[in-house]
C-alpha cells in the first residue's frame, strides 16, 4: 500500500524519456537514484497557496473574534501578561509589593512577546492576548507548508491545517496569554527548517551526481551549507527561550537529522554512508546548537543590560569577584540552578493538575475561566472557558499513533519515523518526571508535541484514501480510492462539527446551564 505521496513521488522523479538526452552538463543517473533522492522541487504551487490562505484566514478569524473577552486575567494570565507588561517598565518582571525585580522561574521570550502585543494595543486583554493568537495563527499556516513538503499533496496539507484550525486545545491557547503556544510554534518551525533541511542536502547531493562527482571514486563529499539546520536552530534557541522543556526535543532532533543524511548518503551510493562525512554532520549541529544558546542568551538582554534583575549582581552581593561578561554569566547560570531546583521540587497538588497517560484521552482537562452572571434566556447560566482537545480529534490521536507506527515499519516511511520522533519527544520524557518524582503537570504541556499528533491522523488518512497503485484521476479512479476519500471527508466533517458543537465553551460563550451540562461528557473529570 502507498500513500498518495508516495504515489506522487513516483509519478514527478521519473528519468528523461528514453530516446532523450539531459541537458548539456548534466550526467544522467539512474532512475532509482533520482527517486531516492527525489524532494518537493517546485518554485511556486499557487493551488498549495491558495488552500494555506484560505485556512489561515479561516483559523485567524476564529481566533481574533472576540479575542477581548472575557475580561480580567484568566488563569495564569495573573502572572504572564503581568510580567510582560513590567518587563516593558523596568527591563526585567517587578514585584510591586517589595519595588524590586521579581524571581521568576520561565526564561523571558515568551513575555517578550507578549509585552510587544501590550506595546501596541496597551495593557489590557487584546493587548495581553494579541501575540498568543498571532503564535496560534501561524502554527496554522507552518503546519499546512509542512504537512504539504511532507505529503506532497494540496488535499492532505489542507486537512492537516483545517484539523488544526478546528482544534479546541490549540483554539485556547490561542485566546489566552500564556507561554505554551509560543513553544508550540517554535518547535513546529523548528522541525519545518529541518525537513527543509533534508530536502536541500538530498537535493545538493543530486545535483552534485548530475555534475559528475562519482561517490565510489571521489572520497569527498561535497560542500553544502546547510543553512535550513542553521535556521532550525535558531527556532530552537527561541523554544527553549520560552520554555526549558524544548530542550527534550534536542536529541530526537539531533538523532533525526543523523539518520536523514546518512540515508541520503546510501541512496547517493556514498560507500559506508553512516561513518562518511558523519563529522561535518556534527561539527554543523553543533554550529545549530550554537546558535541555539546565542538566541537563549539574547532573550536575556533586559537581565543583562538593567543593575536591578533578580540575581544579577549575586556574587558581587555575596562579596564574591564579579569580573565584567563572566561574572554576568556565572550569576545567571545560579539564577538558572535555582529555577531548576523549583522547577524538579514542585509537586504541590492542583485541582486541575494531569498526568500524561491522560492527555490524550482528555482526562483532566483545565478549565480557564468560569461564570454564571448574566442573561442566557433560562434562570441559571453558565460560562466557561475549558481547555479540551476537540474530543473527535484527540480520540483519533492514540489509534492513529497505532497505524503510523505500523504503517512506519511495514514501509520503512521516513515520514512516519519522523512524525513519530515529534510525539516521542514532546510526550515521553513528562512520563518519567510523572513517575520519578511526580512532578505537578497540566495538560498543556502537550503543545509541543501537538502539530505532529495531527500529522500522524493526517498519514493515517493519507493511507486511507489512497490505493495501493497510488491514486488515479478521471476514469481510472478504483472503488477503494472513493470510499477512501468519503471516509476521510466524513471524519472531517465530523472533526469539524463537534469543534462547533463545543466552541462555546472554547471562547466563554454565555448559556444556559443545561446546554453547559450536557457538552461535559466526561462528567467530574471535566468539571
Amino acid at each position: 500500500m502507498t500513500t498518495a505521496a508516495t504515489a506522487e513521488t513516483d509519478r514527478t522523479t521519473a528519468d528523461s524519456p528514453a530516446g532523450v538526452e539531459p541537458p548539456v552538463g548534466v550526467r544522467a543517473i539512474p532512475v532509482i537514484v533520482r527517486r531516492r533522492l527525489s524532494t518537493l522541487d517546485r518554485a511556486f504551487d499557487p493551488y498549495s497557496w491558495l488552500v494555506t490562505a484560505i485556512i489561515t484566514l479561516v483559523a485567524g478569524i476564529l481566533r481574533f473574534d472576540g479575542l477581548s473577552a472575557p475580561k480580567g486575567y484568566i488563569f495564569d494570565e495573573v502572572y504572564y501578561p503581568t510580567d510582560a507588561w513590567d518587563m516593558l517598565q523596568h527591563g526585567v518582571e517587578w514585584d510591586e509589593k517589595v519595588n524590586g525585580a521579581a524571581y521568576v522561574v520561565h526564561p523571558p521570550l515568551g513575555k517578550w512577546l507578549i509585552a510587544l502585543g501590550e506595546l501596541i494595543y496597551g495593557n489590557n486583554e487584546l493587548g495581553w492576548r494579541f501575540s498568543t493568537a498571532v503564535a496560534g495563527t501561524l502554527m496554522v499556516l507552518i503546519m499546512i507548508r509542512v504537512a504539504y513538503r511532507l505529503f506532497r499533496s494540496i488535499v492532505l496539507a489542507g486537512t492537516a491545517g483545517l484539523l488544526m484550525a478546528l482544534d479546541g486545545f490549540q483554539l485556547v491557547l490561542s485566546r489566552t496569554s500564556l507561554l505554551d503556544i509560543f513553544i508550540g510554534l517554535f518547535i513546529l518551525m523548528a522541525f519545518a527548517a529541518l525537513v527543509l533541511d533534508r530536502d536541500h542536502y538530498r537535493r545538493n547531493l543530486q545535483r552534485a551526481l548530475e555534475r559528475g562527482w562519482d561517490p565510489s571514486t571521489t572520497p569527498h563529499l561535497p560542500r553544502i551549507v546547510p543553512w535550513w539546520l542553521l535556521a532550525s536552530g535558531i527556532a530552537f534557541g527561541m523554544a527553549c527561550s520560552v520554555k526549558w522543556s524544548a530542550l527534550f526535543f534536542a536529541p530526537f532532533f539531533a538523532a533525526m537529522v543523523l539518520v536523514w543524511r546518512s540515508q541520503a548518503r546510501r541512496s547517493a551510493g556514498v560507500r559506508g554512508p553512516i561513518i562518511a562525512g558523519v563529522l561535518g554532520d556534527l561539527g554543523w549541529l553543533v554550529l545549530a546548537f550554537v546558535l541555539t544558546i546565542g538566541v537563549y542568551l539574547a532573550s536575556w538582554t533586559g537581565w543583562f543590560v538593567t543593575d536591578h534583575g533578580y540575581f544579577r549582581h549575586y556574587r558581587a552581593d555575596n562579596n564574591w569577584s564579579e569580573p565584567p561578561v563572566i561574572g554576568a554569566l556565572l550569576n545567571l547560570a545560579h539564577y538558572h540552578s535555582e529555577a531548576f531546583n523549583f522547577h524538579t521540587g514542585l509537586t504541590q497538588k492542583h485541582t486541575y493538575q494531569s498526568w500524561p497517560w491522560q492527555w490524550l484521552l482528555l482526562g483532566r482537562p483545565v478549565a480557564f475561566h468560569w461564570g454564571s452572571t448574566g442573561n442566557c434566556g433560562a434562570p441559571s447560566c453558565a460560562s466557561e472557558i475549558l481547555l479540551v482537545g476537540t474530543p473527535v480529534l484527540w480520540w483519533s490521536f492514540l489509534p492513529a499513533l497505532a497505524a503510523l507506527a505500523f504503517v512506519g515499519i511495514a514501509r520503512r516511511d521516513w515520514r512516519a519515523y519522523a512524525i513519530m520522533t515529534g510525539v516521542v519527544a514532546g510526550l515521553l520524557p513528562w512520563f518519567y518526571f510523572a513517575v520519578q518524582d511526580g512532578r505537578t503537570m497540566f495538560a498543556f504541556y502537550a503543545m509541543p508535541a501537538l502539530p505532529f499528533l495531527i500529522l500522524a491522523v493526517v498519514y493515517v488518512l493519507g493511507a486511507i484514501m489512497t490505493p495501493a497503485d497510488g491514486m488515479a484521476t478521471g476514469s481510472a479512479r478504483t472503488d477503494r480510492q472513493l470510499v477512501g476519500t468519503v471516509v476521510v471527508a466524513t471524519y472531517v466533517v465530523l472533526v469539524a462539527l463537534c469543534f462547533a458543537y463545543f466552541h462555546p465553551i472554547f471562547v466563554g460563550t454565555l448559556m444556559p446551564y443545561d446546554d453547559w451540562s450536557v457538552r461535559m461528557w466526561l462528567g467530574s473529570r471535566w468539571i
